[in-house]
């Protein structure tokens, strides 16, 4: 892989990361792409921007954005006042996967959380993944949790 960065989301990468959570068949049906994009967007980007807690990434290469993922830091009185890293919304472009990126975009995360001394490192994945899930195995997850969703009306 040349040069791949990661990097903070920036407001101007907002399309692109729409774009990849949009990417498959389950997103596709959660996203919204129209043009302008849409206000919801930008006002979660920014409460994710102002919280010390969240780490909007991109993954870029010759600045094209081909990936991105969150990072949540999460203070817990469990596990003796433990941190946890929570990872979600990763997505690699689907031109480059398959080259390793996704492996090399968790190796990234797992680092962040351990650099701010969190103690496990979790994520949640729908059931209708079953390639993530292999995936997540092979990283080293174990799906030890069961969880559970609730839809609010907002």
């Amino acid at each position: 892989m040349s040069d791949v960065v990661f990097r903070r989301a920036e407001t101007a990468d907002l399309p692109f990361i729409v774009g990849l959570l949009a990417d498959d068949p389950i997103g596709a049906s959660r996203e919204d792409l129209s043009t302008p994009l849409n206000r919801a967007y930008i006002d979660a980007f920014n409460a994710i921007a102002a919280d010390p807690n969240q780490f909007l990434a991109v993954i870029t290469e010759d600045d094209q954005v081909i990936g991105t993922l969150q990072l949540t830091f999460i203070p817990g009185l469990s596990r003796t006042g433990a941190w946890r890293g929570q990872i979600e919304a990763v997505r690699i472009a689907a031109h480059r996967r398959g080259t390793g990126l996704g492996h090399r975009a968790f190796e990234w995360a797992v680092q962040q959380c351990q650099s701010r001394k969190c103690s496990l490192v979790q994520l949640t994945t729908d059931k209708n993944r079953p390639e993530a899930h292999r995936f997540y195995e092979q990283l080293g997850f174990a799906a030890s949790h069961l969880g559970y969703k609730r839809p609010l009306d907002v």
